[in-house]
């Protein structure tokens, strides 16, 4: 792996020896869980200084719900408090108004922004560190890594995927979650450096803002058929069943706030599918169904099956995957080869683009945005003559699709000479 700190003046090489950071400096704040520590809290961050580092911890995985099971947070000048927002996610008033009017500093924000807002926190500017190390070109953006390489540290990582619903929370828990706060400050003005000595400040904030702004999109369409191993099935009958018991696992979920696998796994509903069972004796000898937590919900399960064995025909789901947009890539060449080349010479410009700037290709313009172009974007803003400068139709394209205006500068010249040669 190339060493990241020749492009980078000042950031820690490779081979660094990082001290290892085990426990936070002033020790593991206790967990408020009260209306009176929250309003204690607020005005200690009031009374601190700068940019506020923030984080959350999930249960995903375990939990049908994003909500957000702890809250971490720091400030120079108030040091870190821990919160416990499930008890008093009503009383979090006087928090919010101290800190949704600071800058926060998360890492990959997207992730916890939405658990945060349904608390009533929502920030008035945004400092990305995960973002921002990906438009400086780092290879390697998780946490720990870029605190290594900038701060030469080393945080040791191992509870991030564990059930932050538990209660209460371990003790090393606790630490581990402490310490992802401890030194996003200090991370944030190393990238912000970086960003700066490549003359990509200016890239980062519009970004920052995007990420800040964004409103949740619409639910994906017939997300059942995301369900692992659909792909085996080859009948629309098993494609109904599969939705009929994806539909009724998910309503139970939602109820019991548990994640849908935990209440049956994809693979016993492909095994559903595929055998179509008629009675619960046959459906409990299918592997799963016959499990203690399970069998609880054999009419439930054997319910759905019945009502998709009871559909007519127009009634079944289709057996290709409806979508909103271009076709698979696989299929170009032979439905357009015209699409097909386009794309190709699109791809190898970004490529280039990428390398040239030492950002990822996904973050110069996400991939789906370039298909679409590539496949019926063009002439999508032409009005009855084609305008002498392609580059025009390419921009406005872009512009609708959601492409900020720093992308825009960069890649509409780039894609207009790989579209338009010559």
């Amino acid at each position: 792996m190339p060493d990241e700190s020749e492009n980078f003046p000042g950031g820690v090489g490779g081979n660094a020896t990082a001290v290892p950071l085990l426990t936070p400096a002033e020790g593991v704040p206790p967990v408020l869980d009260t209306a009176a520590d929250i309003a204690d809290a607020a005005a200690r961050l009031a009374a601190g200084d700068g940019p506020l580092a923030v984080d959350a911890e999930r249960a995903s995985g375990f939990r049908y719900s994003n909500r957000a099971y702890l809250i971490q947070l720091r400030r120079k000048g108030s040091g870190t408090v821990l919160i416990d927002p499930i008890p008093v996610d009503e009383d979090l008033a006087p928090l919010a108004e101290v800190i949704n009017d600071l800058e926060w500093v998360l890492h990959s924000a997207d992730q916890d922004l939405p658990g945060l807002a349904e608390l009533g926190l929502r920030p008035a500017r945004l400092f990305d560190t995960e973002l921002g190390g990906r438009l400086a070109g780092f290879e390697r953006v998780g946490l720990a890594a870029m605190v290594e390489r900038l701060l030469g540290r080393e945080l040791r990582k191992g509870h991030g995927a564990a059930d932050w619903s538990t209660r209460p929370l371990p003790a090393e828990w606790l630490n581990y979650a402490a310490l992802d706060v401890e030194l996003l400050l200090e991370l944030r003005e190393a990238v912000a450096e970086s960003l700066e000595e490549q003359g990509k400040s200016a890239w980062a904030a519009e970004e920052f803002e995007h990420v800040r702004t964004l409103e949740p999109g619409p639910p994906r369409a017939e997300r059942w058929r995301r369900t692992s191993g659909i792909h085996t099935l080859r009948r629309a009958r098993q494609l109904a069943i599969v939705r009929e018991l994806w539909t009724t696992r998910d309503q139970l979920a939602r109820s019991r706030d548990v994640a849908p696998a935990r209440i049956l796994p994809d693979s016993a509903i492909i095994a559903a599918a595929e055998t179509d069972p008629k009675s619960i004796g046959q459906l409990r000898a299918l592997p799963v169904f016959g499990g203690p937590r399970q069998r609880r919900y054999s009419r439930d399960w054997l319910g759905a099956v019945e009502r998709a064995r009871a559909l007519t025909d127009s009634e079944l789901p289709t057996l290709s995957q409806p979508y909103d947009g271009p076709p698979p890539v696989n299929r170009w060449e032979r439905r357009d080869p015209a699409a097909a080349a386009r794309l190709a010479a699109a791809r190898a410009a970004m490529g280039e683009l990428s390398a040239r700037y030492s950002v990822p290709v996904e973050n110069l313009l996400t991939p789906d945005l370039l298909r679409r172009l590539c496949w019926d974007g063009l002439g999508a803003y032409r009005s009855g003559v084609r305008p002498e400068d392609p580059g025009w139709e390419i921009d406005e394209f872009l512009k609708a699709g959601g492409a900020r205006g720093w992308q825009r500068g960069l890649v509409v010249p780039v894609l207009v000479g790989a579209l338009f040669p010559g």
